[in-house]
């Protein structure tokens, strides 16, 4: 019978062993606390720290994209579209649209130069040499399978007189050295009739130089001006119409 309650006794001590054992695990020190706490923080600043640096990567890449395929910016040199563009003016242009319209503005690789033949067939022109080879900036005024006329110091489309609030003030638009004699004519399938907003100091498709634009010779689209800031404005064509 002693044995007996010496062994329960001896099981008792033990339990209470244990649970004391274990109050004293749950009751850690302050020193222990404070190093789980910096452990605790330490990591959460490292997972933080990840996800700043996981966002800024992402957005990079994607403002890469967009600056490498989408817009571009574009350093306006002269005064041939004014008073729409001035000289030093920044604007943007996108590569990315659909169809060209009437008041588009467009940057053009003046690469090569068209004229159209006795039938109204586009052909090239030999321009090599010419100043104007180079990238120009100008607005739509015809698109395929328009007429474009010139005439009393005015631009016709289908022939209706062309309203053109944006061109120079008292500004006359004239023929120059190409499509002599061809006025009016139809602008070919696939080909854009061009001109600066400065009609009397513009070397555009009335050129020789220039002639047609080529719709595989149009390197984008302007859709702002973002410098000056002052001067911050969406380029983006609204009209619907082109002519009275």
């Amino acid at each position: 019978m002693n044995e007996e309650k010496d062994i329960i006794n001896e099981e008792t001590s033990e339990e209470a062993s244990a649970d004391i054992a274990e109050d004293n695990a749950e009751e850690s020190s302050p020193a222990e606390k404070n190093t789980d706490e910096k452990k605790s923080f330490g990591k959460r600043f490292l997972e933080d720290t990840i996800d700043i640096v996981e966002s800024t990567i992402v957005t990079i890449f994607i403002i890469g994209m967009i600056f490498t395929y989408l817009l571009h910016p574009v350093s306006v040199v002269g005064g041939s579209m004014n008073p729409t563009l001035m000289n030093s003016d920044k604007i943007m242009m996108t590569t990315v649209f659909t169809k060209l319209k009437y008041g588009d503005i467009i940057v053009v690789d003046n690469d090569k130069a068209y004229d159209i033949d006795e039938n109204g067939n586009p052909v090239a022109v030999n321009i090599d040499g010419n100043r104007l080879k180079e990238c120009i900036i100008k607005r739509v005024i015809a698109t395929p399978g328009q007429e474009i006329d010139i005439r009393d110091g005015k631009a016709y489309v289908d022939g209706k007189e062309l309203d053109e609030p944006y061109v120079m003030k008292d500004a006359k638009t004239e023929t120059l050295t190409a499509f002599n004699g061809k006025y009016p004519f139809k602008v070919p399938d696939g080909y854009y009739f061009v001109m600066g907003d400065n009609r009397e100091k513009s070397s555009d498709s009335r050129d020789a130089g220039v002639g047609l634009i080529k719709k595989s010779q149009v390197y984008g689209k302007a859709i702002l001006r973002y410098q000056p800031f002052s001067d911050f404005k969406f380029l983006l064509n609204s009209k619907n119409e082109s002519a009275n």
